[in-house]
């Protein structure tokens, strides 16, 4: 019987200092916390879901206080244009029609008339570009402004075959188009 005894507490105490045993004693510690923690907290609600956050918002802060959060429920400023100079608008029709180009038309020229009407940056963006590859040849509707701010607008003008977008800043009152971005009709 000793024999047998001895070979039972060897086998364990061989058990308990190898990973495997260290790793089962982890699993019992932690399934007794879980357990217990079960215990303490009694019967838990089955409509309340996966969670048992409050049902209702947790008020900081006097309803009649204003907010002070990221997406503001104010309305955007309207844009704000130097006197004599163009509206965003009319830049936007002006650009679109100098951006769809005309028969017969060179690329130099196609540049030139581009350039009042478009920032330092988008003008370099535009020097390699080639008016040929314009995916576009009229203005089939109304310009749509979304002011952003009061010296940042987006316009959407629709062409045929697709849509030009353009991005236009006036930092001093003067608007001039900063991006162009088009996209296909489907």
């Amino acid at each position: 019987m000793t024999v047998v005894r001895r070979a039972i507490e060897f086998l364990f105490l061989r058990l308990l200092r190898s990973r495997l045993g260290v790793a089962l004693g982890i699993a019992v510690l932690v399934l007794g916390v879980v357990g217990a923690a079960r215990l303490v907290a009694g019967p838990s609600d089955p409509a309340a879901g996966l969670s048992n956050r409050p049902t209702d918002p947790i008020t900081t802060v006097h309803p009649t206080t204003g907010d002070d959060g990221a997406i503001s429920t104010t309305t955007t400023p309207s844009p704000v244009t130097r006197p004599g100079q163009p509206t965003p608008d009319l830049v936007a029709e002006r650009f679109a029609a100098a951006w769809l180009g005309r028969p017969g038309q060179t690329a130099e020229d196609w540049h030139d008339a581009l350039r009042p009407l478009s920032t330092a940056g988008l003008t370099e963006k535009l020097s390699g570009a080639d008016p040929a590859e314009v995916p576009a040849s009229a203005v089939t509707g109304e310009v749509t402004l979304r002011p952003r701010g009061e010296t940042f607008v987006e316009a959407t003008i629709p062409l045929d075959g697709g849509q030009l977008r353009l991005e236009l800043l006036a930092p001093d009152g003067r608007w001039l188009v900063d991006a162009v971005d088009w996209s296909r009709d489907e």
